[in-house]
């Protein structure tokens, strides 16, 4: 079984569960709310593993159902046991080879941007929030740069497990809307906080901290140092995961998250 999930991380130690006891994560909670609509042990696997903080409006999972039951069923029933920051949005049967994270052909991540001179007060744990003001159209230039299989050792956290820095970004793209400024890129897969230390060096050039052509001498670098900080997670959004039509997931689609 497969399912559309929603959630705002702001409250949970992110999606992973960890074995401290203290800990909350969002793979703890679906868990148990699957659990209690199946009457058995659910053990649940995601297309992407978000950190402490980040936020998803389009994230994949699968589980083994070790009962029967009509897709509604799943979603009601393991809404009815969520808390209110967690949501399920659909659900459909899958073959068994499907898994929702190495099945997966790409993923999508929107990074939003509170371009404003005073730091929102509702909308804090949601954006990252950004005084000075941000040139877009050179952030969308900038991230340009990205695009293709490339080295992304520049935008690759020290404590990153992956085998490889080599990571195919599909498309890029930096956008303004009013007060809000939105960096949506789509990959095959995504580095430890590769997303976010990209979103902190595009602010760094737009802002006029760093000089047009950065983006591209830190790719040529290939030195993580040499970039800026990481952004902040609470404006990091995981929005829509592709897999091949034979898996037939209908919902599995773009699900932009407010503020938009």
């Amino acid at each position: 079984m497969a399912c559309l999930v929603e959630y705002c991380g702001s409250r949970f130690n992110g999606w992973q569960s960890q074995p401290h006891p203290n800990t909350i994560t969002v793979q703890d909670e679906l868990e148990r709310a699957l659990s209690a609509v199946a009457n058995s042990p659910v053990r649940v696997h995601c297309a992407g593993r978000t950190d402490t903080g980040v936020h998803a409006s389009g994230q994949v999972i699968h589980f083994q159902a070790p009962a029967t039951r009509p897709a509604k069923s799943w979603v009601l029933g393991t809404n009815a046991s969520l808390p209110s920051d967690i949501r399920l949005h659909a659900a459909g049967a899958v073959p068994e080879d499907f898994h929702a994270r190495f099945s997966a052909q790409w993923r999508s991540y929107r990074y939003i941007i509170a371009n404003t001179p005073v730091r929102p007060a509702v909308l804090a744990p949601l954006v990252c929030w950004h005084r000075y003001p941000l040139d877009a159209e050179l952030m969308h230039g900038e991230a340009q740069a990205l695009l293709g299989e490339r080295d992304f050792s520049a935008f690759r956290a020290a404590a990153c497990q992956s085998s490889t820095p080599m990571r195919d970004v599909h498309s890029v793209s930096v956008t303004r809307n009013g007060e809000m400024v939105y960096i949506d890129i789509r990959a095959n897969a995504f580095l430890h906080h590769m997303v976010r230390n990209i979103a902190g060096s595009l602010m760094a050039v737009g802002s006029g901290r760093q000089p047009q052509g950065w983006i591209a001498w830190l790719m040529e670098q290939g030195d993580r140092t040499q970039a800026a900080d990481t952004a902040d997670p609470g404006g990091l959004y995981l929005v829509a995961v592709g897999y091949p039509e034979q898996y037939d997931l209908p919902w599995a689609h773009t699900r932009v998250p407010l503020p938009a």
